[in-house]
Formats: C-alpha cells, structure tokens, sequence
C-alpha cells in the first residue's frame, strides 16, 4: 500500500514535507500496540504558517485549504513513525480539529473537511474516520487550524 499512496499523492502533486519536529516538550506521536497518535499539526505550508482566524479575516476555503495542509502533515508525522513505509497505515481511526474562530463562526466541519476529504481522497476507504470539528478562542502561533489524530497501523 506504501506505493498506492505515494503514487496518490504524486498524482495529487502532494509531496510529504519532513515530518515537523515538536515545538516544546511533547513528542510528535506515541505509538500503543497498533494505534498511533500524532500530536496536534498546526496549518503550514511551504511559505510558512498559515495564520488567521475564520469569521474575521479568513473564509471557509482558506480554512479548508489550511485544515488540507495540516492532514498532509499528519501524513507526514505517520511515515516518521512507520519508519518511512506508509504502507503499514491500515486506516485513519479518529481526527481532532480545532478552529481559530469567532465566537459566531459555526462551520468549523466545513474547515476540518479540508482535512477529511484530503484523507479519503489520498487512502480511499481507509481515510473515511471518526472526527470532532471545535471551535478555539487561539491557537499557537496565531494559526487558522490544528489537528491531532488517531491511526491504526499493520
């Protein structure tokens, strides 16, 4: 499967970035048996971070393409813990979004769709997962968006 979803992302003109190292003192993912969890990965790209804050200066789409970039990261920190074979990812378990909004904002599952469709897009069945989609007042660094997540690995 390894080579199905790097030649997916080829074909989506995705390439993984390095898996970005932890920005205090936390690890980037803990593996238990076959259930990774990867730390929360904040909206960057490859200009850097992706700031904002939805409902103010940001609309749906940016946030979506921002939640996008974080499931790319996530993807990222999951070849690092397979030690560089995706094909021992078995499926995406659960996502955890949260989205730097106003008070009024209400389409943070739109945001986090970025992030969901990308997943499905790249491992098919496999990247269909339960999910939470929350609003936060901040986030660090002044981000649009931050996801943790949950997999199961071979």
């Amino acid at each position: 499967m390894s080579g199905e979803i790097e030649a997916r992302l080829k074909s989506l003109g995705v390439e993984l970035p390095n898996a970005p190292a932890p920005a205090a003192n936390y690890v980037p993912f803990v593996l238990v048996g076959n259930q990774l969890y990867v730390s929360g990965q904040i909206s960057q790209g490859p200009e850097g971070l992706i700031k904002g804050k939805l409902g103010a200066d940001l609309e749906v789409a940016a946030g979506a393409a921002a939640a996008r970039r974080c499931a790319i990261s996530l993807l990222a920190q999951v070849k690092a813990a397979c030690g560089g074979d995706l094909g021992r990812l078995k499926r995406v378990v659960k996502l955890t979004g949260f989205v730097n909004s106003t008070p009024d904002f209400t389409d943070q599952p739109k945001v986090i769709n970025g992030a969901s469709d990308f997943l499905v897009e790249v491992l098919g069945d496999a990247g269909r997962h339960a999910r939470s989609a929350v609003s936060a007042a901040a986030l660090p660094l002044g981000v649009a968006v931050e996801i943790e997540g949950i997999f199961e690995l071979n």
